[in-house]
């Protein structure tokens, strides 16, 4: 729901705010005063083509806000905090606020949010905030696309369900039909494919690694080319811990520690500190004795390595690395990707199999298709024609009853929506043939099916805010009661905005917002003979003037204000 709206030098106004609620809102004032003023802000909020002309004479822009307040699910708001908006929160709801400025030279800036963004994101939130019908515009179900909705929420539960199931249906036999086209164009891309990962894995089998060979190759290459240091090192490490001969002139280490265990151990007696030395001392012989034994078995072994098994290494080095070179960094990701690659052969080597079982499926699907599909255009068509004879009822009632609205289901390619092409089609006078909306209709009778078509489609495809522009032109009396009535039918589910010069019609509002015009400020540069206007929301017995004013152009007449008075009584006595 739009709260507030404000207008800067747009047109005639100077500067205005218009306070809005929920429900039927209604905008009046004298011709030339700025009421359509209303709509080309909310057009320029909802991303419509900046015009120069627009703004007002001599500034240097014109401006136009709104502050929108939504549900805390709404998408709307879901696609605006994707542009960087920031979001006020709060009592359950959200607002945001948009802006739109347009300069004298035609450029303008948007902004959602308090962010800058493109024109583009306001045009994407207007399309699920706000549908307007204007004297030259009908936004709202102006598309195929939006008139199929449409007619798709109104038939309800039944055909949702039934066009689930065909989509459903729809979508895994795109998805077969491609997969299966693929296969058949891409034959050779995928022989060769399977040719080249045969070669590759070959290879890879011919030469077998094994997981972290090629590291622990050159850790045992490294080992064999310094096979003599380390033996020097290890038979030195051994005989200074355990010598089978004279080590210098000291003893080795082991027997050194043993002497000093036995010393600790006589003395024990006197002090037991001395016999917990000894202990920990015998703990290190042993230490010291398992060392020993280890660099010994170490010496063996380098002894019994063969002069050609530095070469064996070294060959078998070159044959992991060509493989590294060609498939993978390491000898593991060489391992990882041959897995793939075997997967992947194996689905290459299994397409003529694949074809054959997509051809059934594909088979099988298009035949489901057509029964659901069927299914879905009869309930189509079911639903078409009782809407139809909706309209129709309300059309007559808005002094439109030789109009008719036609809804054309023909037949079509599939697609993810079913098999039909609708249209919403209006037959203006018996004998004259149904033309597509928006041709071969005032805009005033246009604004009066759209408002039919809402009406009747409030309770099931609303959006939060409606704008009519003009509704009412061409009819007086009773169809001007009624187009008012049917304006406060809609504003029960949603909120209503229209701009009127109907005292019949503004009698329903909930709210009555008047532009009236002003004189431009005196000695202003530029301001000399320049209109201005502004805009007020009046209180009930400011809307028992506006309505005699409307009336009879005299606000004074008491005849008038009673008039205005029993309009308004009326008014509310009937909804």
């Amino acid at each position: 729901m739009i709260e507030e709206i404000r207008i800067r030098n747009l047109g005639v106004i100077t500067e205005a705010t218009l306070p809005l609620g929920p429900g039927l809102s209604v905008v009046t004032g004298e011709t030339g005063a700025g009421k359509t003023m209303v709509v080309t802000a909310l057009g320029l909020l909802l991303g419509a083509r900046a015009d120069a002309g627009a703004v007002r004479t001599g500034a240097p822009s014109a401006v136009a806000e709104a502050i929108v307040r939504l549900t805390p699910d709404s998408p709307a708001l879901a696609r605006a905090a994707e542009a960087g908006a920031e979001i006020e929160e709060f009592d359950g709801a959200a607002e945001l606020m948009l802006a739109r400025t347009v300069n004298a030279d035609g450029r303008s800036r948007a902004h959602v949010g308090g962010r800058s963004a493109p024109v583009g994101v306001l045009a994407e939130l207007g399309e699920q905030l706000v549908a307007v019908h204007g004297q030259s515009d009908q936004l709202r179900l102006k598309s195929q696309a939006a008139q199929r909705e449409a007619l798709d929420k109104f038939a309800g539960p039944a055909l949702a369900k039934a066009l689930a199931a065909y989509q459903g249906s729809y979508h895994r036999w795109r998805d077969a039909s491609a997969e299966l086209e693929a296969l058949r164009t891409a034959a050779r891309e995928r022989l060769r494919e399977a040719e080249s990962l045969q070669l590759a894995l070959e290879e890879i089998d011919g030469v077998d690694p094994q997981p972290g060979e090629d590291e622990a190759l050159k850790a045992e290459a490294l080992k064999l080319a310094n096979v003599e240091q380390l033996r020097a090192a290890a038979t030195l490490a051994h005989q200074a811990l355990v010598a089978e001969e004279d080590y210098g002139e000291s003893s080795d280490a082991v027997t050194l520690v043993e002497a000093a265990r036995r010393s600790l151990e006589q003395a024990s007696d006197e002090d037991p500190e001395l016999g917990k030395a000894a202990e920990r001392l015998a703990e290190v012989g042993y230490v010291l004795a398992d060392v020993a034994h280890e660099l010994a078995s170490y010496a063996a072994a380098l002894d019994t390595e063969g002069p050609g098994r530095l070469e064996e290494v070294e060959n078998r080095r070159a044959d992991l690395a060509k493989l590294v070179r060609k498939y993978a960094p390491s000898i593991d990701e060489v391992l990882e990707w041959s897995s793939g690659a075997r997967q992947r052969l194996d689905e290459l080597t299994d397409d003529s199999s694949r074809i054959e079982r997509l051809e059934a499926e594909i088979g099988e699907l298009a035949e489901r298709l057509k029964e659901q599909s069927a299914a879905v255009t009869s309930l189509r068509q079911k639903a078409a024609g009782e809407l139809a004879a909706r309209v129709g009822e309300e059309l007559a009632a808005l002094a439109m009853a030789n109009a008719q609205l036609t809804i054309g289901i023909e037949p079509a390619e599939l697609s993810a929506h079913g098999a039909d092409s609708i249209s919403f089609l209006l037959k203006p006078h018996p004998g004259a043939a149904p033309r597509p909306l928006g041709k071969g209709a005032s805009g005033g009778e246009l604004s009066r099916v759209m408002l039919a078509i809402e009406v009747v489609l409030a309770a099931v495809d609303p959006v939060p805010t409606f704008v009519f522009d003009e509704v009412d032109s061409g009819v007086g009396g009773k169809a001007a009661v009624e187009i008012g009535r049917r304006l406060a039918m809609l504003a029960k589910y949603v909120q209503v905005i229209v701009v009127t010069h109907l005292p019949q019609v503004a009698a329903f509002a909930g709210q009555h917002i008047r532009v009236f015009k002003t004189s431009a400020p005196a000695g202003k540069k530029g301001s000399e003979g320049v209109t201005a206007s502004d805009v007020t929301l009046l209180t009930d017995e400011e809307r028992i003037t506006e309505l005699a004013r409307m009336l009879a152009g005299q606000e004074e007449s008491e005849s008038a204000r009673a008039h205005a008075l029993e309009l308004i009584e009326g008014a509310r006595q009937s909804l």
